[in-house]
């Protein structure tokens, strides 16, 4: 009667397989393909511009639109690390024997009958008891412990070396399963924010970039200075940010950040992403009468207001944008304020910076330009934490190490066969890898022995 399966040695069997191990690979390949192809962390209106109400919710559903962080993904790699380390316990005791045998045990006629066996011309009027020795002392020196074993013919000699490098493949696992583990750690414990600083401001909040979920840090960020370079054409040459980090009263730091010069701190990163304009404190206004010509100028704060040429009213400076939209038009940079005339309602106003007689179309009683401001800017700060980097770290040093074992040493074995009294030697081996290689190492040892 054929023996029931249990269950528990059918998921064994099953996460023992190699297949799954292939089917996996190839289900992360495909997704991590289409998380390049599909838009990653984008507003829902981008996504349903895309691809349409319906797209947009199944990518919701499947988190497609987080496709690295989704729990499906996730999944994928814990499937991974568990096949991995099934797989390996389950050829590691096989391994394991061969490492560490309880005695090692040696087929003189298999190594006889090896291609790659050479014959060794030694020199003349030695006996075998004097040859033997000599070979023994070339083969410890050469290969590692020597096993002598009786045959009929005479002796054999045996040495090996390198049956630890059996392990580089297990070293590689080990390497594998790191970077898998730190990827998870990653994604579940580590998160990547942004915080926008104005000059002199701080704060010790991020939002993250994903969900928008302010974020409080174990620290307080202050942006002291920011200064950006710009190239002939315009275009930002540097952009550099002097912050202070501070943990306490009197326990804090200052640094100077640039692109690719991030500032690290507790196991937090702060990066210089971007910048942007920000809104000027004050400003220097010119307000015109058109039926008298009449100007006045003056500065005034944000939330501020001065008198309309002749007192007729008053002008109230509401704030700066970034982005004015004029008519599906984006003009840039624009100081909004408002005009009240006296028995009139106010009158919204935006001034542009980049047009500065853009108030005249509005052919209103009085016109206002914006004559001077001191030009101010906010830095873009991308921060991230990543608990599981270090994990990536020492994976990336357990591959090179472990790949080096696997591809370029093996376990060698070598034989010398001594007959008729010494008249006769030869010497072969083998390898559990680069038989080719092996064969090559066969030739430089007869010679050697020739001449020792």
């Amino acid at each position: 009667m054929k023996k029931q399966t249990l269950f528990p040695d059918k998921v064994w069997a099953l996460f023992a397989s190699v297949k799954l191990s292939v089917y996996t690979l190839v289900l992360l390949a495909v997704t991590s393909t289409i998380g390049t192809i599909i838009l990653q962390n984008g507003s829902p209106q981008a996504y349903i511009k895309l691809y349409g109400n319906s797209g947009y919710h199944l990518i919701k559903v499947l988190g497609i639109d987080d496709m690295y962080g989704a729990w499906w993904y996730l999944g994928l790699l814990v499937v991974l690390c568990v096949n991995i380390v099934v797989c390996s316990i389950e050829r590691l005791s096989n391994t394991w024997k061969i490492i560490f045998p309880q005695k090692i045990s040696v087929n003189p006629d298999r190594f006889a009958g090896l291609k790659n066996r050479q014959d060794v011309q030694l020199s003349s009027g030695s006996g075998q008891t004097e040859i033997v020795e000599r070979c023994r002392t070339f083969l410890s020196k050469r290969v590692g412990a020597v096993s002598e074993v009786d045959t009929d013919g005479g002796k054999v000699l045996y040495a090996e070396s390198g049956r630890w490098t059996r392990l580089g493949v297990y070293v590689v696992h080990a390497s594998i399963l790191l970077l898998l583990a730190g990827a998870l750690i990653g994604a579940v414990f580590g998160f990547k924010a942004n915080l926008n600083l104005d000059e002199g401001q701080s704060s010790d909040t991020v939002f993250d970039t994903k969900h928008r979920v302010p974020i409080k840090l174990p620290f307080i960020v202050t942006c002291n200075d920011f200064e950006v370079n710009f190239y002939d054409t315009g275009a930002p040459e540097e952009f550099r940010s002097n912050l202070t980090i501070r943990t306490g009263e009197n326990d804090s730091f200052s640094k100077d950040i640039r692109v690719n010069h991030p500032l690290r701190y507790k196991g937090i990163n702060i990066f210089q992403a971007s910048y942007g304009t920000a809104s000027p404190k004050e400003a220097v206004f010119e307000i015109t009468d058109n039926q008298t010509q009449e100007r006045v100028v003056h500065t005034i704060k944000v939330g501020d207001s001065a008198d309309l040429p002749g007192a007729q009213g008053r002008f109230k400076f509401e704030g700066f944008i970034p982005h004015y939209d004029f008519r599906g038009h984006n003009l840039g940079d624009a100081f909004i304020g408002q005009i009240t005339v006296n028995g009139e309602d106010p009158a919204k106003i935006a001034l542009p910076t980049k047009f500065p007689t853009f108030d005249k179309m509005r052919k209103g009683q009085f016109t206002v330009v914006v004559k001077s401001f001191n030009q101010a800017y906010y830095t873009g700060l991308q921060v991230t934490r990543d608990p599981g980097v270090w994990y990536v770290y020492a994976g990336f040093v357990l591959m090179i190490i472990g790949c080096w074992v696997t591809f370029f040493m093996s376990h060698q074995s070598v034989c010398v066969g001594i007959e008729d009294n010494g008249r006769r030697v030869w010497i072969s081996g083998k390898s559990n890898r680069n038989a080719q290689g092996m064969t090559l190492k066969i030739k430089k040892l007869a010679n050697a022995l020739k001449d020792s």
